[in-house]
């Protein structure tokens, strides 16, 4: 079974003037179709306005869809009486970590998620302390959060969202706020979990070099899915990813600019080392 499945959904945003009359109709996320498997790494890519934060939101049933399904472990987003089981399974991780943190001190944060689901408290201080190590974080667990780097608050709030057990984790923009080395923090965090604890990963950047580990990508316009694929097979298509206003890992764009001086590289190069070998190849 599919841990996350769109069947032919829309979602449209509704505009009102200041009479409470419908002013106009804005399609967010047009007619997607799409199955995510369990211990998936997937990206999800597209400028702003794509719908891809849209999409996001129904995957926790923040939102609901205008038209079609959305499925999450089965279950269908629009039931309300299955919402709490979907955001159990479906946690949500947003762009700025000061947004979900709300403990004085970082054991206290991680640990509110639990504490509202029932959890036993001997359960629950297990649960912060696996969840704080599985993001490197135990050390910091009697921090207050307003000590903490961008990067390392980023790690909080996952750990808040992984203390209650979900088997996905949807992240919208979960490094946009933060520097290289607090994003590099966040998405080694992130691929431990898919690997070691198999939790499907669903992440929206527009991070380029965040994706290049992912199994799928998705990329999105104007509320459509319109590529997806490896990256490899995503990011061996520059001049149609350029169409839909994306940009490519800068070592993908060099390789792409020496093959069109005639250098002989192959599509889909993501890594430096992985340029350095074809290029010792040819020479």
């Amino acid at each position: 079974m599919s841990i996350i499945k769109a069947d032919k959904l829309t979602f449209e945003y509704i505009q009102r003037d200041e009479d409470d009359n419908v002013s106009g109709i804005n399609v967010a996320v047009d007619n997607v179709t799409f199955n995510i498997e369990p211990g998936q790494f997937v990206a999800v890519l597209g400028h702003n306005g794509s719908g891809k934060s849209t999409l996001a939101k129904h995957m926790n049933a923040l939102l609901k869809p205008t038209e079609g399904k959305m499925y999450v472990n089965g279950m269908d987003t629009t039931d309300n009486d299955k919402e709490t089981d979907i955001r159990r399974t479906a946690g949500m991780v947003f762009q700025n970590p000061d947004n979900q943190i709300i403990g004085v001190v970082v054991e206290e944060d991680v640990a509110f998620g639990p504490e509202n689901l029932g959890v036993p408290k001997k359960e629950i201080i297990k649960r912060v302390e696996e969840s704080l190590k599985a993001v490197g974080m135990y050390e910091f667990k009697d921090y207050s959060p307003n000590k903490l780097s961008g990067g390392q608050k980023q790690r909080v709030a996952i750990a808040g969202t992984l203390a209650m057990r979900p088997k996905c984790i949807v992240l919208d923009e979960p490094t946009a706020m933060l520097d290289p080395s607090g994003r590099k923090e966040v998405i080694e965090a992130l691929h431990k979990l898919n690997k070691e604890d198999n939790i499907t990963i669903i992440l929206i950047t527009h991070f380029m070099v965040e994706t290049i580990d992912a199994d799928k990508i998705f990329v999105m316009d104007n509320g459509k899915i319109v590529m997806e694929g490896t990256p490899k097979e995503i990011f061996s298509q520059v001049d149609k990813l350029k169409e839909y206003s994306l940009d490519v890992p800068q070592v993908t764009q060099l390789a792409y600019e020496l093959r069109k001086e005639g250098i002989p590289l192959p599509n889909g190069i993501l890594r430096i080392d992985e340029l350095v070998k074809e290029l010792c190849r040819l020479s």
